[in-house]
């Protein structure tokens, strides 16, 4: 039977739109066509096309006009006026986590470290509501691409909580590495918060995902996160940081590390840390206690491959898994390091709901939950690790 034909359109050209373009080539359920890319930097959409003979738009409407799926890569304070564009057009739209945030009042002074975490997370609110409210009139839908949840190991557990029909009692995992690919991240009006944020939102949405789905399993309604206690620390910033070279240390006014204590509806909870201060390479798990079972999923790294080399220059133009420092000595290799984090099946579940009209497991609501959590966390570490109301909609 021959396959339904989405048109892709993808908005950026940098680190997650080289990835969204790979993971499309493995979507097996549709077939996709890109209409092609978008990005207001002429030069590196340029670059980003010629290698991979796609079409250059310089103008974004007409590049959504062209597509049934519009694929947001571009950084957070950019995400809300490329989703509702989109959605008023009736298109699907596959939105880069984080999925939005504050990025401050517009002022040349405007510091990340000064500013009240009250007023972020009624900004960052009101984003969600505009872009809820566009996709509530929209024959689109959001579909938050937050890889973890598509993971190998996530969509297992998700299997064990549905046969097992386990409550799950606590959980606590990790996203942690030397620092992010990105030029703009480490400035608040550019990516609305450090670690807590940028690394925090992935286990904190695999979280607050199992505890939806096991809200349905049990009696159809998710289970929503209620409140937060947290911390934040700028060790990189501090006068008597050691450096030595291996830790990324450009962070203008976010924090480099934080520790968040959820707490669901349930009274159930979920110790997560997130941080730019680890070394080895990407540091991505979650652990799941149950009432009758305990997984751990092990995203990155994980022992399938793993490698020895006495000389670095042995493996040169070998690729071993992201962020590593060095190459010597015994590596964990990632055979397939788009499979094993989800990247492929993402795509793939979102092209599939597109085509069948099938339930996103990635959707809005998730995301709602998720920044609605991330910037209580942040009042909460404003004030000291006090716990806060986290608002849902």
């Amino acid at each position: 039977m021959e396959k339904k034909v989405i048109r892709a359109g993808i908005v950026g050209s940098g680190f997650a739109a080289k990835f969204h373009f790979d993971a499309l080539q493995r979507v097996y359920s549709t077939r996709v066509e890109i209409a092609g890319a978008y990005s207001p930097n002429a030069e590196r959409l340029s670059e980003f096309t010629s290698a991979r003979n796609l079409k250059p738009f310089h103008d974004l409407d007409e590049l959504i006009q062209s597509s049934d799926i519009i694929h947001v890569c571009t950084p957070p304070i950019t995400h809300e006026p490329i989703v509702i564009s989109a959605l008023k057009q009736d298109k699907h739209v596959i939105v880069e986590k984080p999925f939005t945030g504050y990025f401050g009042d517009g002022s040349p002074g405007f510091c990340g470290d000064l500013f009240s975490k009250e007023i972020g997370l009624t900004k960052a609110m009101e984003s969600i509501t505009k872009m809820m409210d566009a996709e509530s009139k929209s024959e689109g839908s959001i579909m938050y691409a937050e890889n973890w949840i598509y993971a190998p190991a996530i969509q297992k557990q998700k299997e064990l909580l549905q046969k097992t029909r386990a409550q799950i009692i606590w959980m606590h995992g990790e996203q942690s590495h030397s620092g992010s690919h990105s030029l703009t991240y480490g400035d608040w009006k550019f990516s609305g918060g450090g670690s807590m944020m940028g690394k925090g939102c992935h286990p904190l949405s695999a979280a607050i995902y199992l505890k939806h789905v096991e809200g349905r399993v049990r009696n159809g309604t998710p289970i929503r996160p209620k409140t937060i206690s947290a911390r934040t620390h700028a060790i990189t910033r501090m006068p008597g940081f050691k450096d030595e070279g291996h830790l990324r240390t450009t962070y203008k006014d976010t924090e480099d590390f934080a520790m968040l204590h959820v707490v669901f509806e349930d009274g159930t909870l979920a110790n997560l840390i997130a941080s730019e201060l680890v070394l080895g390479g990407v540091h991505n798990w979650l652990e799941v206690n149950t009432s009758n079972h305990r997984t751990r999923c092990n995203i990155n790294p994980n022992n399938s491959m793993q490698s020895y080399t006495p000389r670095q220059e042995v493996f040169e133009d070998v690729y071993i898994v992201e962020k590593t420092e060095t190459k010597q000595g015994w590596s964990s290799i990632s055979p397939d390091e788009g499979w094993f984090s989800g990247y492929q099946q993402e795509m793939d579940a979102f092209y599939r709901s597109a085509a069948f009209n099938e339930p996103i497991e990635s959707n809005s609501k998730l995301a709602a939950d998720v920044i609605a959590t991330i910037y209580s966390g942040y009042i909460s570490a404003e004030r000291k690790g006090a716990e806060v109301e986290i608002p849902i909609l």
